[in-house]
């Protein structure tokens, strides 16, 4: 049987008709529409993003919540301070050597001056004893010197004797010699002759003491050297035999001897510490602080140190503003006596006062100001397990509250736990169980 013809797909085309044209697949026909109304759903979806921000989902065991309140706020700081010693002297090689002994076990209490360890040094000993010789040759050479003086000095004595008996015989001869010549008893050459005798022994004593009044000059000028020279020989003395001594290492105060740092046979160079003498009868406080309060800490601020469940007085006696770990040092110092029965590295809390007590609205202190800087907070809104990122301005801080000056209000509540999740987060959904 034949197959009926289709008239649209068999008839043949007349020529100055309509050409019929074939319909397109339905997938081809509405791609363009799909396309636009995915786009439309991307738009809407990335513009709902827009208008509720990133949210993070955490349950509410995992948050904690805090309401902030009108209230009085008290400026201080909360500290963990160590007891020391208020002085501490270290032991320190002033000459390099070997450990010959030692004579104290570390822990022991001392006195000053008590010998704590000897060092060995050869070389050193060579060179002073060298040093002692030449200085006591230098030291004879010397007294040598002012032997010869000396003598000198008196060899002029004699001398000026000598001349003085010689003018004073001739000025009594010509004394005598004078009154016979005038009687005519006596040769006038004779007379001359002693007149001639006199002129030049005085001659001869002018030019001694002329010359002695210079070599008294020349040798006080020479004393006075010798006298240096043999100041600096002993002091050179004194020195080699100091540099011995400090080979054996001697207590500088009473107190404990502690961190002994030496066996025998150890090596120690110059100027190596040995160990420490800490003072027994006076302690103060060293404490690591926020770095947060390194621009408000002050020498003379008061501190309430608390020992054994008893509070006392200090305070800061020196700011170290170098910060390492956050934190940075202070030393405190107790009025009057130091507490019965302390001792050095006890652990001490300490209430640093940094102002008194004010008036303020105040957000319970917790973690998330170290995540936010104080910053931001998230806020939950009124009758809502949903919390806002928002704004604010944080001022003062104790271990109990934060002071709240910008962006916020009374019965506000905040999430004040860690923020470490939420760091690129705009809102906080806190879901139950």
């Amino acid at each position: 049987m034949d197959a009926t013809p289709n008239d649209e797909e068999d008839a043949p085309i007349a020529s100055g008709m309509d050409r019929i044209l074939q319909r397109r697949p339905g997938l081809k026909r509405y791609w363009p529409y799909g396309l636009t109304a995915l786009a439309v759903l991307v738009a809407a979806v990335w513009l709902l993003g827009l208008g509720h921000g990133r949210v993070y989902r955490v349950p509410m065991d995992q948050v904690t919540i805090g309401t902030v309140t009108n209230g009085a706020f008290e400026d201080f700081a909360a500290v963990r301070g160590t007891i020391a010693p208020f002085i501490t002297n270290h032991l320190t090689t002033d000459q390099g050597g070997t450990v010959k002994q030692v004579l104290v076990e570390d822990g022991a209490l001392v006195k000053a001056g008590q010998p704590i360890l000897v060092l060995g040094n050869p070389t050193l000993q060579l060179e002073v004893a060298a040093r002692e010789a030449d200085t006591a040759r230098q030291m004879s050479e010397v007294q040598n010197t002012e032997l010869q003086l000396e003598q000198t000095r008196l060899t002029y004595q004699k001398d000026m004797l000598d001349i003085e008996y010689q003018v004073e015989t001739l000025t009594s001869d010509l004394e005598r010699d004078k009154r016979l010549f005038e009687a005519k008893a006596l040769a006038s050459a004779t007379y001359e002759k002693d007149k001639s005798r006199l002129a030049y022994q005085l001659k001869v004593r002018a030019a001694a003491q002329a010359s002695h009044t210079v070599m008294e000059r020349e040798r006080a000028e020479q004393i006075a050297q010798l006298k240096k020279t043999l100041t600096l020989l002993h002091t050179n003395l004194d020195a080699a035999q100091k540099s011995i001594d400090a080979l054996t290492i001697r207590a500088p105060m009473d107190g404990q001897l502690t961190a002994l740092d030496a066996e025998i046979g150890q090596s120690k160079p110059q100027g190596a510490v040995l160990g420490q003498v800490d003072s027994l009868d006076r302690f103060r406080l060293i404490a690591q602080v926020d770095e947060f309060y390194l621009g408000r800490v002050r020498t003379g601020q008061q501190a309430l140190p608390t020992i054994n469940g008893r509070d006392y007085k200090a305070a800061v006696s020196k700011v170290y503003p170098q910060v390492s770990n956050g934190t940075f040092k202070v030393d405190l110092t107790f009025a009057g006596a130091a507490p019965a029965g302390i001792h050095n590295g006890q652990a001490v809390d300490l209430k640093l006062q940094l102002g008194g007590t004010s008036k303020a609205m105040l957000l319970p202190n917790g973690p998330f100001y170290q995540d936010s800087g104080g910053t931001w907070i998230f806020v939950l809104k009124s009758g809502s397990n949903t919390a806002v990122r928002r704004n604010v301005r944080l001022g003062r801080r104790n271990p109990a509250y934060v002071e709240v000056l910008e962006g916020l209000k009374p019965g506000d509540r905040v999430i004040v736990s860690s923020y470490a999740a939420y760091q690129n987060i705009d809102r906080v959904k806190i879901e139950s169980k």
